[in-house]
């Protein structure tokens, strides 16, 4: 893994996209020794008007400026332990973050930046967070109700990535982050899931939710083509 930055450090991204009412994201990419891995920050806008960070990403001014023009930063959500490069640097800009983090992920967190909560409360009915079920605590997600239908907002537990290519696509494609459709990667069944029945509810439970119009993850594509039946069809691969 790469080293946590200790500055500020803007890697290659483009630019933020409304994607919902009070959901911005932007895909950056982050260079890896036999691969580029594209990564997702999503910026959630509370009730009154501060900002959720989840799995945050440093930009250049202008996207920053764009961001600060958006909502306050408010609470910084770093959905696992894999996913604190730029944790440090968002804390040193904005010193008044909240800090938040899954309690499996504390631990490691902490030895980046200290956290100030692993059950953050947004004081919005509309925003909840989730630790996930089956993860040894190690991975959170939000849910996102907006009047138009419900964002399912998460980290790894599926990957989406359908434009890999090279060398690199193919690394990406056997860790099962990239491929045809979306799946939950075969790193991350053997190294974060270990209750793939508690998952298995937890998908199906998300399946249910007669809103849902997209799920967002951290690496690769929104899923917005039936995500109900994505959910039942990746609780099913757990069977």
């Amino acid at each position: 893994m790469t080293q946590p930055f200790q500055e500020w450090t803007v890697l290659p991204h483009g630019k933020l996209v409304q994607i919902d009412e009070n959901i911005l994201t932007v895909v950056g990419e982050l260079h890896m020794p036999l691969m580029d891995l594209p990564r997702r920050m999503t910026v959630v806008r509370l009730r009154d008007t501060s900002l959720v960070i989840f799995s945050a990403i440093s930009l250049d001014e202008d996207e920053m400026s764009a961001l600060e023009a958006y909502g306050r930063p408010a609470v910084l959500m770093v959905p696992s332990d894999k996913h604190r490069l730029d944790a440090k640097t968002w804390k040193d800009r904005y010193p008044e973050i909240e800090v938040a983090a899954p309690e499996g992920a504390r631990e490691k967190v902490e030895e980046t930046v200290a956290v100030d909560t692993v059950s953050p409360r947004f004081d919005d009915p509309n925003v909840q967070f989730v630790t996930v079920p089956g993860t040894r605590g190690r991975e959170a997600a939000l849910v996102i109700r907006t009047h138009t239908g419900t964002t399912l907002l998460l980290n790894d537990v599926i990957g989406n990535i359908r434009d890999a290519a090279g060398f690199g696509g193919w690394l990406l494609h056997l860790a099962g982050f990239a491929g045809k459709e979306a799946q939950i990667p075969a790193v991350v069944k053997m190294a974060v899931i270990e209750d793939k029945k508690a998952l298995r509810a937890q998908l199906l439970q998300w399946s249910e939710i007669d809103s849902l119009v997209r799920i967002m993850v951290s690496h690769g594509s929104p899923i917005e083509d039936n995500p109900r039946q994505v959910l039942r069809e990746l609780a099913e691969s757990l069977s």
